[in-house]
């Protein structure tokens, strides 16, 4: 485990060496010990045995940061770092503000892009990492704009300059486990929140699954993100930095949907285009008002589901072609793959109580095509429909 004299050890000469070796062998959890040993025969084995975890470290991290090889990072921080794409697109809102405190920065993910549009003071009770932080802001170029501080986050001594923004990331994990409740969050939300009549305007970085519940009279907007149609996090917008009540919003892009979403569903036959909406409008309760943007209706008022029969090209969800509808049984979906000469089958399902993995053990795919179905419900019928999916430049 990463600690403060590792650190300092893996920025000498001789730690560079081990990294750039531990690098070109490319180790996994399973190589770990092995590559290990290997290297600590010219090296003490605490410190290639952290050399070894960073380059797998780095290698997870890739996905996140462009420049992941250089970067040092503990497995909890990892888990609860923001994705690049995310960081660059909350920090726009802060563009232009003279000073932002990153409250709870951990590896500093957040302050790096917050760095590019303000001074950044970076708050966290962990010295190890501020010092990777530290580390970060050099590597990124931002070194004269970041401000790292040690302290707590709950004690009360704390006093922010006049009109500042804030931005907070509590940890959401502990000893290895994700924390769903916000008051389970170090530190909870509501002691975040009490920080609020100090500043200007804060944002809160959730986790995407929190219960919406808990949200309610904190005035706030509450965004979803998702990146690559994964839904990525939830983001409370307090005081100057609230502009509305919902927002769904798709990256890369940006593309940002908000709006009154309609108390009674449009609902209509099946058309010949079906949407799948994205997470993030899914988790903003957005649907109905996605429906009324793209001139689509829901198939069932209890659905997630948009139909229409124009073709419209939207961020905001997965358009599939309608090829075949049909009453739900496992004899006529066996009759549609022998039919469309199924060599493979994705199955999709949207309020069906189908178990999936159970139904796709007992069919017979002896073709060579690719086929989609979608087990789904609509007037109060159990359906089988088959989906051809359209792409953008199709559109």
């Amino acid at each position: 485990m990463l600690d403060e004299g590792l650190l300092a050890e893996l920025l000498t000469q001789q730690g560079q060496r081990l990294l750039a070796d531990a690098a070109l062998a490319a180790p996994d959890e399973a190589t770990f010990l092995a590559v290990s040993q290997r290297l600590s025969r010219t090296a003490p084995e605490r410190l290639t045995r952290a050399a070894v975890e960073q380059a797998i470290l780095r290698t997870r991290a890739a996905e996140k940061f462009a420049l992941a090889g250089s970067m040092f990072f503990t497995r909890d921080a990892l888990e609860q770092a923001t994705a690049e794409p995310v960081s660059t697109y909350r920090a726009a809102r802060f563009r232009q503000a003279q000073l932002v405190f990153d409250l709870g920065c951990g590896i500093g993910g957040d302050t790096l892009a917050l760095a590019r549009e303000s001074n950044v003071v970076s708050i966290d009770r962990e010295p190890l990492l501020l010092r990777i932080l530290q580390q970060h802001a050099a590597i990124h170029h931002v070194a004269e704009r970041v401000f790292p501080i040690q302290g707590d986050l709950l004690s009360p001594a704390w006093s922010w300059p006049r009109g500042s923004l804030a931005f907070a990331d509590p940890a959401r994990r502990s000893g290895g486990r994700r924390l769903h409740r916000v008051e389970a969050y170090q530190p909870p939300l509501s002691a975040i929140l009490r920080l609020l009549p100090t500043l200007r305007g804060m944002a809160v970085k959730l986790s995407p699954a929190v219960d919406l519940a808990t949200l309610d009279g904190s005035a706030a907007e509450v965004e979803f993100i998702s990146l690559g149609k994964e839904l990525k996090e939830a983001v409370l917008w307090l005081g100057s930095l609230r502009s509305v009540a919902r927002r769904a919003t798709v990256l890369p892009g940006p593309h940002s949907l908000t709006g009154e979403e309609p108390a009674v569903a449009d609902v209509r036959p099946l058309g010949e285009y079906l949407y799948e909406p994205d997470p993030s409008v899914l988790r903003a309760g957005l649907v109905r008002c996605l429906g009324r943007r793209i001139a689509a209706g829901q198939i069932d008022p209890t659905i997630a589901l948009l139909t229409s029969d124009v073709l419209q090209n939207t961020p905001f969800a997965t358009t599939f072609r309608l090829l075949d509808a049909m009453p739900f049984s496992r004899k006529r979906l066996q009759s549609v793959l022998d039919q469309r000469h199924a060599g493979s089958v994705t199955i999709k399902k949207r309020g069906s109580a189908v178990d999936i993995e159970t139904l796709s053990r007992g069919l017979r795919l002896r073709g060579e095509e690719d086929v989609t179905v979608l087990l789904t419900r609509a007037a109060g019928d159990r359906l089988i429909l088959v989906l051809e999916r359209v792409h953008a430049d199709k559109v």
